[in-house]
């Protein structure tokens, strides 16, 4: 059947000499990979500018649910960025957290808050210039949506425990956070991407704190793994 979706790219992988799988989350049916025939031939070759990393697109595919790849018969893309894969720092923000998404979104099914979310976020990340701590609230967020965002109901308290999820007033294991990590934490649950910029991070306090939400979604996530890009990500936010 034709279905048109919208669709946001996760990865791309090299398929014989001129053909791409692509990995898509799609508005209408969640995580899809589709084969590209012919896509890097040289007169076809304009047309690998559509999947780059985490571009938005919308696409008619002529989808079978049966068919592990689908095949596209249309895209255009639905929101041209103006800086997302220019701006060198931008770009490793964009690799970094389209690794992330590949290895958290598992789901083949439609779930509009979390498209909705994706869209919006990587469209604010576009536009702004102060970003530095983007992927930290990104990250938070998501986990609201992946369905293990903290339990804020006892925020006071002077521990979060990642293995819980919960505030805690003792420390029970090893996965109890506390002190500079514990107020970034918090500052972060009450913050929204525009007052972003108010909370102030060093570099070495953000590689932590970026750490700890990794063991997070490690905890949380059975499939997860830690990314690739996460040396390469840290070395350019020093």
């Amino acid at each position: 059947m034709l279905l048109s979706t919208n669709a946001i790219v996760l990865s791309k992988l090299k398929y014989r000499d001129y053909d791409l799988i692509i990995k898509c989350y799609t508005q209408k049916e969640g995580i899809v990979s589709y084969l590209l025939k012919g896509v890097l031939k040289s007169k076809k070759g304009s047309k690998t500018a559509y999947y780059q990393l985490l571009t938005q697109l919308q696409l008619i595919t002529d989808f079978k649910p049966s068919r592990s790849l689908q095949y596209i018969k249309e895209v255009k893309v639905n929101h041209l960025y103006s800086s997302l894969h220019t701006n060198v720092l931008k770009s490793a923000i964009v690799m970094f957290l389209a690794e992330v998404l590949s290895s958290s979104l598992q789901e083949e099914e439609q779930n509009d808050t979390l498209f909705n979310y994706l869209e919006a976020t990587l469209q604010w990340l576009d536009a702004h210039n102060k970003f530095a701590n983007f992927h930290l609230l990104f990250l938070l967020n998501l986990t609201k949506h992946l369905g293990f965002y903290p339990d804020i109901s006892k925020i006071d308290a002077p521990y979060f425990n990642l293995e819980d999820g919960k505030f805690q007033h003792e420390k029970q294991n090893k996965y109890s956070v506390s002190g500079k990590n514990l107020t970034l934490l918090k500052q972060l649950l009450g913050t929204t991407f525009d007052d972003l910029e108010t909370i102030t991070i060093n570099a070495k306090q953000r590689h932590s704190f970026l750490s700890l939400i990794l063991v997070y979604f490690e905890l949380h996530l059975g499939s997860f793994k830690k990314p690739k890009s996460l040396q390469i990500f840290n070395e350019v936010f020093r």
